[in-house]
């Protein structure tokens, strides 16, 4: 008898809240590159993904994206809307990607049968909030190349050699997204990083031989 994918993506949450709301929900599939949430928009859903991988942003009226923060397996996304207000954000497909759509009423039902699911979206809007305020804090107090070094240096992970490889194998379009700064500018902080020996870029994969400094 075969095996459905998503009731078995399901059991792999770890969290047991974070799964009773799962399994309150429907399920969704999105291509890579599909928006799941559109910011602007009313939602009165939550997601909790299954599998893939999502990626959270803004746009500018010129349509510039910044990227928040991407979010994959056992995290959920779109909870700020169930206030009844626009979404604040909108949450693209990375690759392709399996959610379930938990709507208000389900999870007011959720927190009915259980109070610890409220406590575990508290921990979770707390816990974003510190994030948003800490990103706030860089790109008002860091410059450009400041806020380059340090999104390497976060999501960096050290190897049994000693060296520290980014895992996510990033276009400097991507890390331009992230800190909030153009393509040209990145590619001007990668040369210099290159020249003084801190990295190297071989297919998009990079690795940090010594830390940045904090200051150029």
């Amino acid at each position: 008898m075969a095996i459905d994918p998503n009731r078995a993506a399901l059991q792999k949450i770890r969290d047991p809240m974070v799964r009773e709301l799962a399994l309150r929900g429907v399920t969704r599939s999105y291509a890579a590159g599909a928006n799941i949430i559109q910011e602007g928009d009313k939602g009165d859903s939550l997601f909790v993904i299954l599998s893939g991988k999502v990626k959270v942003y803004v746009s500018d009226r010129d349509g510039r994206d910044m990227v928040l923060d991407f979010h994959g397996p056992g995290d959920y996304i779109g909870e700020m809307a169930l206030d009844g207000r626009p979404r604040s954000a909108s949450v693209a497909a990375v690759e392709p990607t399996v959610c379930s759509m938990v709507t208000r009423d389900a999870l007011r039902a959720a927190i009915a049968a259980n109070p610890d699911v409220a406590m575990t979206l508290i921990s979770t809007l707390i816990e974003r909030a510190r994030i948003a305020t800490d990103n706030v804090k860089n790109l008002a107090l860091m410059d450009v190349y400041g806020r380059v070094a340090r999104l390497l240096l976060s999501i960096a992970q050290e190897q049994p050699d000693g060296r520290l490889v980014v895992p996510e194998r990033m276009t400097q379009q991507d890390i331009a997204e992230r800190v909030g700064a153009s393509r040209d500018m990145v590619s001007r902080i990668f040369k210099d990083l290159t020249a003084g020996g801190y990295i190297t870029v071989v297919d998009r994969q990079i690795t940090i031989h010594r830390k940045p400094p904090p200051r150029w």
